[in-house]
Order: structure tokens, then sequence, then C-alpha cells
């Protein structure tokens, strides 16, 4: 049974843009089956990004693994009246029998950087282009949000609540998975709780408070079903006189040995209002009762209410991290940079790609913090003793070369990163540079096949 929102066997390989089938039929009359890389990088943009999160690999690999053409897919291809019945023939028995090698989900990395290299027969790695760039883009674009939202919070909790307003089902698992491998505590998803091995969490919604006849009843009511892990939402009518009404129930849960765990807020000033419910939950003596907060909430209002030392334990946070509101899409490509053993590029302005199979370098101070990164070719030797090389093997010959790691292998390989990504290039605004150079020989290299290219197709 498939994962929902995942792709069945039958429509995988249509998951595609339909000029990579025109092309796929061009190599295949032009006998064209030499081996091609393509290289998967973000180009800089006008989004504020100081850093990017490495995500959807795992999604990518299985579906290479499993990637062939059934017969009611080429049923549909030939009812388009688009193709020939030797490439429909062909894209019968196909099945990927390439190489993969990338940088592992968690880590970080910056622009430019090839994330991910395919070498493969041109037709394999063409057919394959729309779906790595679908899945990576997505869930590389939400962990780099989450993880902003998680570095603004501090030492408070945050929770995944952005279930209902992601964009579609696929989408709302990938945002739980996401923000659970950047440092979130739980989500609200519970069929994420049960794929992913995630936390789930949840109180209540405000329907559950007005279908009763009062919110005190309601109150006592969600206490007795929950006497371990109740939290209420204290915002339905007004907060404050919410708030009294939890304190009521708190005594009363602690006359039968229980604690009432939180109070939740979910509109209005949050700053103000948590100030004001906790002097009331301090004064009747209940100051092991939690406040979360949610409603709006990204990494700006986080920081902000964190700054003034808003009394808030966790956040509950949605729609601006599971649609990554503010940058909601990221310039990533996927070019040829080899073929037949030669190195290509493209010259297309302010799109110039970085030709040859390629290596990423990681650079670390004494203290193994991050110093910076060298984009240099696959042979290069290390540029430095102590540096690393990011982008490992993951499949050969179209099958798995290495165990792939658990969601919390890859959680814990995401916190290395960050703790020593210094704090001058994680600020929400006006963020330091990562510092990215290339290596002398790509360098060279660059240069000579842009004047080869000019040359010879620009004259």
């Amino acid at each position: 049974m498939n994962k929902p929102g995942a792709l069945s066997a039958e429509e995988a390989a249509l998951f595609t843009d339909l000029y990579e089938l025109t092309m796929a039929q061009s190599y295949l009359h032009e006998q064209m089956f030499a081996p091609a890389t393509f290289s998967l990088f973000v180009r800089q943009s006008r989004i504020n990004r100081p850093y990017l999160v490495a995500a959807g690999l795992e999604d990518v690999l299985h579906y290479l693994e499993a990637f062939s053409v059934s017969s009611e897919a080429i049923d549909y291809l030939h009812s388009t009246g688009i193709f020939d019945s030797a490439f429909l023939d062909y894209l019968g028995h196909l099945q990927f029998t390439g190489s993969v090698r990338a940088i592992p989900e968690g880590r970080l990395y910056f622009y430019e950087e090839p994330i991910l290299e395919i070498t493969a027969p041109i037709i394999e790695a063409q057919l394959v282009e729309t779906l790595v760039i679908n899945q990576i883009n997505l869930q590389s674009v939400v962990a780099t949000k989450a993880a902003r939202c998680f570095w603004s919070a501090g030492d408070r909790s945050v929770v995944d609540f952005s279930l209902r307003r992601t964009h579609g089902v696929d989408a709302g698992m990938k945002a739980a998975r996401s923000s659970y491998m950047v440092g979130f505590q739980s989500t609200s998803n519970v069929l994420a709780g049960k794929t992913y091995d995630i936390p789930v969490t949840g109180t209540m919604a405000h329907s559950y408070v007005t279908s009763f006849e009062s919110e005190l009843e309601s109150f006592r009511a969600f206490a007795k079903s929950f006497p371990e892990t109740t939290v209420l939402l204290i915002d339905t009518y007004d907060t404050v006189t919410g708030a009294r009404k939890a304190v009521v129930v708190a005594h009363e849960m602690e006359s039968h040995g229980n604690r009432l765990l939180g109070v939740r807020l979910d509109s209005g000033d949050l700053l103000a209002l948590s100030r004001h419910v906790r002097r009331i939950l301090d004064e009747a003596r209940l100051e092991y009762v939690l406040i979360l907060a949610s409603g709006g909430l990204d990494e700006f209002e986080v920081e902000r209410l964190v700054s003034a030392d808003a009394p808030i334990d966790g956040f509950g946070i949605g729609t601006r991290m599971g649609v990554s509101g503010d940058a909601p899409w990221l310039d990533m490509a996927y070019k040829l940079v080899k073929y037949g053993g030669r190195p290509v590029l493209k010259l297309s302005t302010g799109k110039i790609s970085l030709a040859d199979e390629k290596q990423v370098f990681r650079l670390m101070d004494s203290e193994r913090r991050l110093r910076g990164d060298v984009i240099g070719l696959a042979d290069d030797p290390l540029p430095e003793p102590e540096a690393e090389s990011l982008l490992e093997t993951f499949m050969q010959e179209g099958k798995l070369a290495k165990r792939l790691p658990s969601l919390h292998e890859i959680r814990e390989r995401f916190q290395q990163d960050f703790s020593a990504l210094d704090d001058r290039f994680k600020s929400l605004k006006k963020a330091r540079k990562y510092p990215v150079r290339l290596s002398n020989r790509l360098r060279k290299l660059q240069k000579a096949l842009e004047r080869e290219a000019e040359a010879a197709e620009i004259g």
C-alpha cells in the first residue's frame, strides 16, 4: 500500500513534464545512450535564506529504485498520439540503472552548491528530472523555514500545526517530517506520527468549547477525559476570563491527584495576554501550568515574543511554516553538466551552470565550526586536511548503495551542522553571507568551457 500522497507504480513514470518524454524520444531516435550527469542546485535569488537544509532525498531514492513504466502508462501515452511505437516499446523495458551522489538529508547547504548529482544513460537521467525537483524543492523549502522557526524559539518548544493548510496530502506529510527533522518537538498530524515515528500532540478546537452550554463545563469535560495531558484553549470568548476558569479546573484536578498541563492562547496580543495569564496562574499557585501560543506565527513573530521575554513555554506553528509563506519556492535547477565524458554548461543570462561532476568541500575551524565551503570537481583533492566532502554515494547501478538513516538520525545530523553554524549566518535580518568559492580547477575549467561555447555557438 502506498503512503498517503505517494505515487502508485502506475502513475510514477507519468509524474513528469511532457518535454522530458519528447526529448527522450528524440534521444532514442538519435541513438543517444551515453552516460549523462545532471546536477541539482539552487540559484541565488531575491529570497532571504542565508542557509538551506537538505531534505527529500529518501523519497527520490525510493522512486528511482522502483522506476518503471507500466502498461497503463504506455497505453495512455499511446492515446495522446504524440509518441511512436518504437519509443513506447523502449519505455516498456526501461528501469533506472544509474548512480546518485547527494548531500545527506539534514545537512546544511548553500546557493549554487550541487545538492545531488545523477549519472545515468541520458534518457533515464532526463526522465526523472521533474520528480527530483518536486520532492527536494518542497522539502528543502519547508525544512529551511522550520529551521528558522526552531532557531527563533530558543529553548522553547515548537510544534507543527500546519496540516490543514498545507497544499495537499503529500505536502502535509512532508511538512511534518521536515519540521521534525530540524528540531520541532511534535506534530498535530496523526498519520505523520504513525508513518514517521514522530510524537503527536494536540489540544482542542473552539468548536469543542462552544458545543457546551458554558466554557467552564467544556473545560471540566475535557479534563475528565484527559486527566494527565489536558491543555485548555482559553480564548474562545475572553482570554483573561478563560484563564480564571482554567484556574478553577486546575484546582479541581489537583483535588483528584492530577495536574493541568497547560493553557493555549490562539489570538490577540500574545505578549500582553501571556503576561496577564501568567500572573493569574502564578497567583493561584499554578506555576507548573504551561502557556502555549498559536495563531499565525512564524519565525519573525516568535523572535519578537522571545526577545520581549513573553512567558510562553511553547509555540504551535502552522500555515506560515507549512507553506513557507514568505518564501514558498526555491530557484532550484537540474542541469546537464556532463555527457559522454564531455563537460557541458549553459550560458543563459543570469543562469550560467557549473560544468562537470562536482563535490562540495566543507571547511572547519579549530573548534569544528563551519568556516566556508568550496565547490570543486568530483576528483579534486581535499582543499585542507580537515575538510569534509559533503556529497556521498547513495545509489549505484540503480540500487541503494548504503543504509538510509532514520528520521531520528537525520535530526541529530541537522543539530550537529546547525550548532556548528555561527549565529551571524542565522540572523533573520541582515544575515552574513556564508563564504562559498570555486576550487582552482573548477574555475579554470569553467572559464575555458565558457570561452569555447562562446566561440562555437555565438561566434
